[in-house]
């Protein structure tokens, strides 16, 4: 069984699918390393590191050469994989629904592609999620490109010559990347409030010491969504919930948005007129903007100001943190593989639950249901 795992080659991708901690692991468990020379310099991981932890480190040819399985963090372009082997498991990020066509080439290359994103959210799962380990850090990191931004201090600060306020955070949507958001503004002691459309998480946002700031006039999602996400709420709740944020996010600093719905473009949560309204020097840093965005006017890769109001909307957010972020993601599929591992045929074996969940293609044809719906 050999594991092949490549350079990243789309472009501003620093993480690598790989550390030298998992491929101690995977040789552990029987199977052959092989790792792309450079693999993981972005990632501060030298070549030699892989190779004093057991793997050939060679160029991309020899390193795909026989390869079963190759790991990455975005799915690799079909026609960089040359001299795989037919059937070989492709085991990455593979955006499906933002990149169809690439799922198809997949499927006519005869490569089985495993979207990583499309992890259940169930228990014995949640080692193997890359999604939330990701975003973890990608709240971690908008509180602080929020920081560099702002140019004022975040916490009260008593001083001989009069009082600095608290900065006033604001965070919505209320899932992994907006409760390490939350967490990480109140450890550099702003003043947190946050909202989510899912009325269960307003305990989740108090136990972290933020004021919850939720629609009480109507229903929203008592529970999860689908995976754990939120879904799409009716037009009444929209139109109470844009009233309550109005009047809230005239008073705030700083505001994060982190919303999204797996195969749909990002909620629209800030408009110019919401824009508008918010004090010069305002920063809102959108997680979303790569989806569509949740605010007006922000632009995929750039830091924009509209209304005297700085919007961040940095790409790839966690390849920002690429060597922390490399090692959870690696980690996220050490366990996912490791997880299935048959000792006598030295290879793993998935069940039905998430084989069929995260499996896109197979035997020259997408399988997934979410795709052929």
């Amino acid at each position: 069984m050999k594991i092949a795992v490549v350079k990243e080659l789309a472009p501003g991708e620093r993480r690598v699918a790989a550390t030298p901690e998992t491929v101690k692991k995977f040789k552990a468990l029987g199977a052959e390393m092989a790792v792309e020379q450079g693999a993981g310099l972005t990632a501060s991981i030298a070549d030699a590191d892989y190779a004093a932890a057991g793997a050939v480190v060679a160029d991309r040819a020899a390193t795909l050469a026989g390869a079963d399985i190759i790991l990455g963090v975005q799915g690799p372009e079909p026609t960089s994989l040359a001299g795989a082997k037919p059937g070989a498991w492709i085991a990455a990020g593979l955006n499906p629904f933002g990149d169809r066509a690439r799922v198809d080439a997949y499927a006519s290359a005869g490569f089985e592609a495993l979207a990583m994103e499309f992890m259940p959210r169930i228990t014995r799962a949640q080692s193997m999620d890359i999604l939330s380990s990701q975003s973890n850090l990608s709240g971690y990191k908008a509180v602080l490109d929020a920081a560099y931004e702002y140019g004022r201090a975040f916490p009260m600060m008593m001083t001989a010559a009069g009082t600095v306020s608290a900065a006033k955070v604001f965070v919505m949507g209320v899932g992994v990347a907006g409760l390490q958001a939350i967490a990480t503004a109140k450890r550099l002691g702003a003043q947190v409030s946050a909202t989510d459309v899912r009325s269960a998480t307003k305990e989740q946002i108090e136990s972290l010491g933020a004021k919850a700031i939720f629609v009480e006039s109507v229903k929203g999602i008592e529970g999860e969504g689908s995976g754990g996400y939120a879904t799409e709420m009716s037009d009444e709740y929209k139109a109470a919930q844009a009233e309550l944020v109005s009047s809230h996010i005239a008073k705030q600093d700083i505001v994060i948005t982190t919303a999204l719905i797996p195969g749909r473009p990002a909620p629209r949560l800030i408009s110019d007129a919401q824009l508008a309204s918010m004090k010069p020097g305002s920063v809102i840093v959108d997680l979303a903007v790569e989806q569509g965005g949740n605010v007006e006017g922000a632009v995929a890769g750039e830091v924009v100001e509209r209304h005297g109001v700085k919007i961040v909307g940095h790409r790839n957010v966690p390849s920002r943190l690429a060597a922390d972020t490399s090692a959870l993601f690696s980690r996220n599929l050490y366990n996912f593989l490791s997880a299935f591992w048959d000792k006598e045929k030295n290879a793993p074996v998935l069940d039905e639950e998430i084989g069929n969940a995260i499996r896109l293609t197979q035997g020259g044809k997408v399988v997934n249901e979410r795709l052929l719906g």
